[in-house]
Parts: C-alpha cells; structure tokens; sequence
C-alpha cells in the first residue's frame, strides 16, 4: 500500500472514530502531520504526529480491520518516525492501551510517565484523552 502525507480530514476522523481512537482535539494544523496508507481519497490506515521542538507524539496509529496484518501499520510509524526525525526530533513518545506488543517490536520501550517531557505532558492526549492507565512509551530517534 502507498504512503502519502496530510490524507482527507473527515477520512481519518472517521477512521480513528472507527477504531475508537480519540480524535476531538484534531484541528486542521495537527491533521497537517498526519500520513495514510492506501489510496488518498480513503486511507485504510493513518498515523499523525505532533512537533514540540526536539521531542513529539505519535499519535492516533489506527489501521483499518480488513487491512490489519499486511505491513500498513509498521509502514505509517516508520514514515512518522523519518519526517519526525527530519523536523528535528529525538525522542518520540506515544500512548497505548491497546498495542503494546506492537509497538515494543518497533523499538518502542515503556516509560515512567513522570519521566515525560512537559511539552508531550500538556498536550490533550497525554492530560485528557487518554487514560492514566496507557502505557507511555518512547523510542530515540
């Protein structure tokens, strides 16, 4: 499946909205950084960043059932991960309860969420949208 940047807005809400991911915090400026793999009219899979200077947040890996085991998703977080890295990120975080598993076997290792920058702790997903029972997870880049 191709890969291709800033896929149709109301296509990833829905997406995310399918796979019971938050999504109401996604303005036009955040869906900016985001990536979809299939075609650009109906991504079946989407992955989004979010830039805080030299550390960001992987956020919103939803990946559609029928597609779910054909390399979509590993795909999205590597394309994250290269434009992360070329806008000068170091360290990227995420937040899961669901894909631990997967994202430890992308190098992906929990962190003590104390331990997280404040620039990755105020936003909405890390203080509000997700529980404080996620698993917090980093990878240096």
């Amino acid at each position: 499946m191709h890969i291709h940047p800033r896929p149709r807005a109301i296509k990833v809400m829905n997406l995310l909205a399918a796979c019971s991911l938050p999504n109401v915090d996604l303005s036009p400026a955040k869906l900016q950084h985001f990536f979809g793999c299939g075609a650009k009219t109906n991504p079946r899979g989407v992955v989004g960043v979010e830039l805080h200077g030299n550390v960001a947040l992987l956020r919103s890996l939803a990946v559609a059932e029928d597609v779910r085991g054909q390399g979509c998703g590993t795909r999205l977080v590597h394309e994250a991960e290269d434009y992360a890295g070329r806008s000068g990120v170091k360290r990227l975080y995420l937040l899961t309860t669901t894909a631990e598993p997967f994202f430890r076997s992308l190098g992906y290792a929990v962190v003590n969420r104390d331990g997280v920058p404040d620039a990755i702790r105020a936003t909405a997903e890390f203080s509000a949208l997700c529980p404080g029972s996620a698993a917090v997870m980093a990878k240096e880049l």
